[in-house]
């Protein structure tokens, strides 16, 4: 049994699903373990992690401003330290979660064909953001 960990730094430009799977992918290419585990975490408490749609770019605004309805700005929320997006922020990283495990098989995520894996920036502004890597496998 091998393992390996790495955190990946990503750089957002504010609010939006960001596609983080061609990097993931490239790392976990390097490690040659054929089959295991990767399991993904976002360190922090205003962004979150998905696998979503990868080929129409319209799912990523809708999902957007779905998550702006369910956790609005200017909500009447006590926790506003950092802005009237702080709060929403905390919400939608708690509905949308910030960790991810995805089974390796034949060294590659056994993601679905449409499927990739998302940085999701839950502020307006931009931000740079970590999310660890775990891979074990053989």
């Amino acid at each position: 049994m091998q393992q390996a960990t790495t955190t990946f730094t990503i750089e957002t430009p504010g609010r939006g699903l960001h596609e983080i799977t061609g990097v993931v992918s490239d790392w976990l290419g390097a490690q040659g373990i054929g089959k295991g585990l990767l399991t993904l975490l976002c360190r922090h408490t205003s962004a979150s992690l998905c696998i979503q749609e990868n080929a129409a770019r319209e799912v990523r605004g809708d999902i957007v401003r779905w998550l702006d309805r369910l956790a609005p700005e200017n909500d009447g929320y006590a926790h506003d330290d950092e802005g009237p997006d702080d709060m929403p922020a905390h919400l939608k990283a708690l509905l949308t979660g910030v960790t991810l495990s995805i089974p390796v098989l034949g060294g590659r995520m056994a993601l679905g064909t449409w499927q990739g894996i998302y940085l999701v920036e839950h502020r307006r502004a931009a931000h740079r953001r970590q999310v660890v890597a775990h891979l074990i496998g053989e």
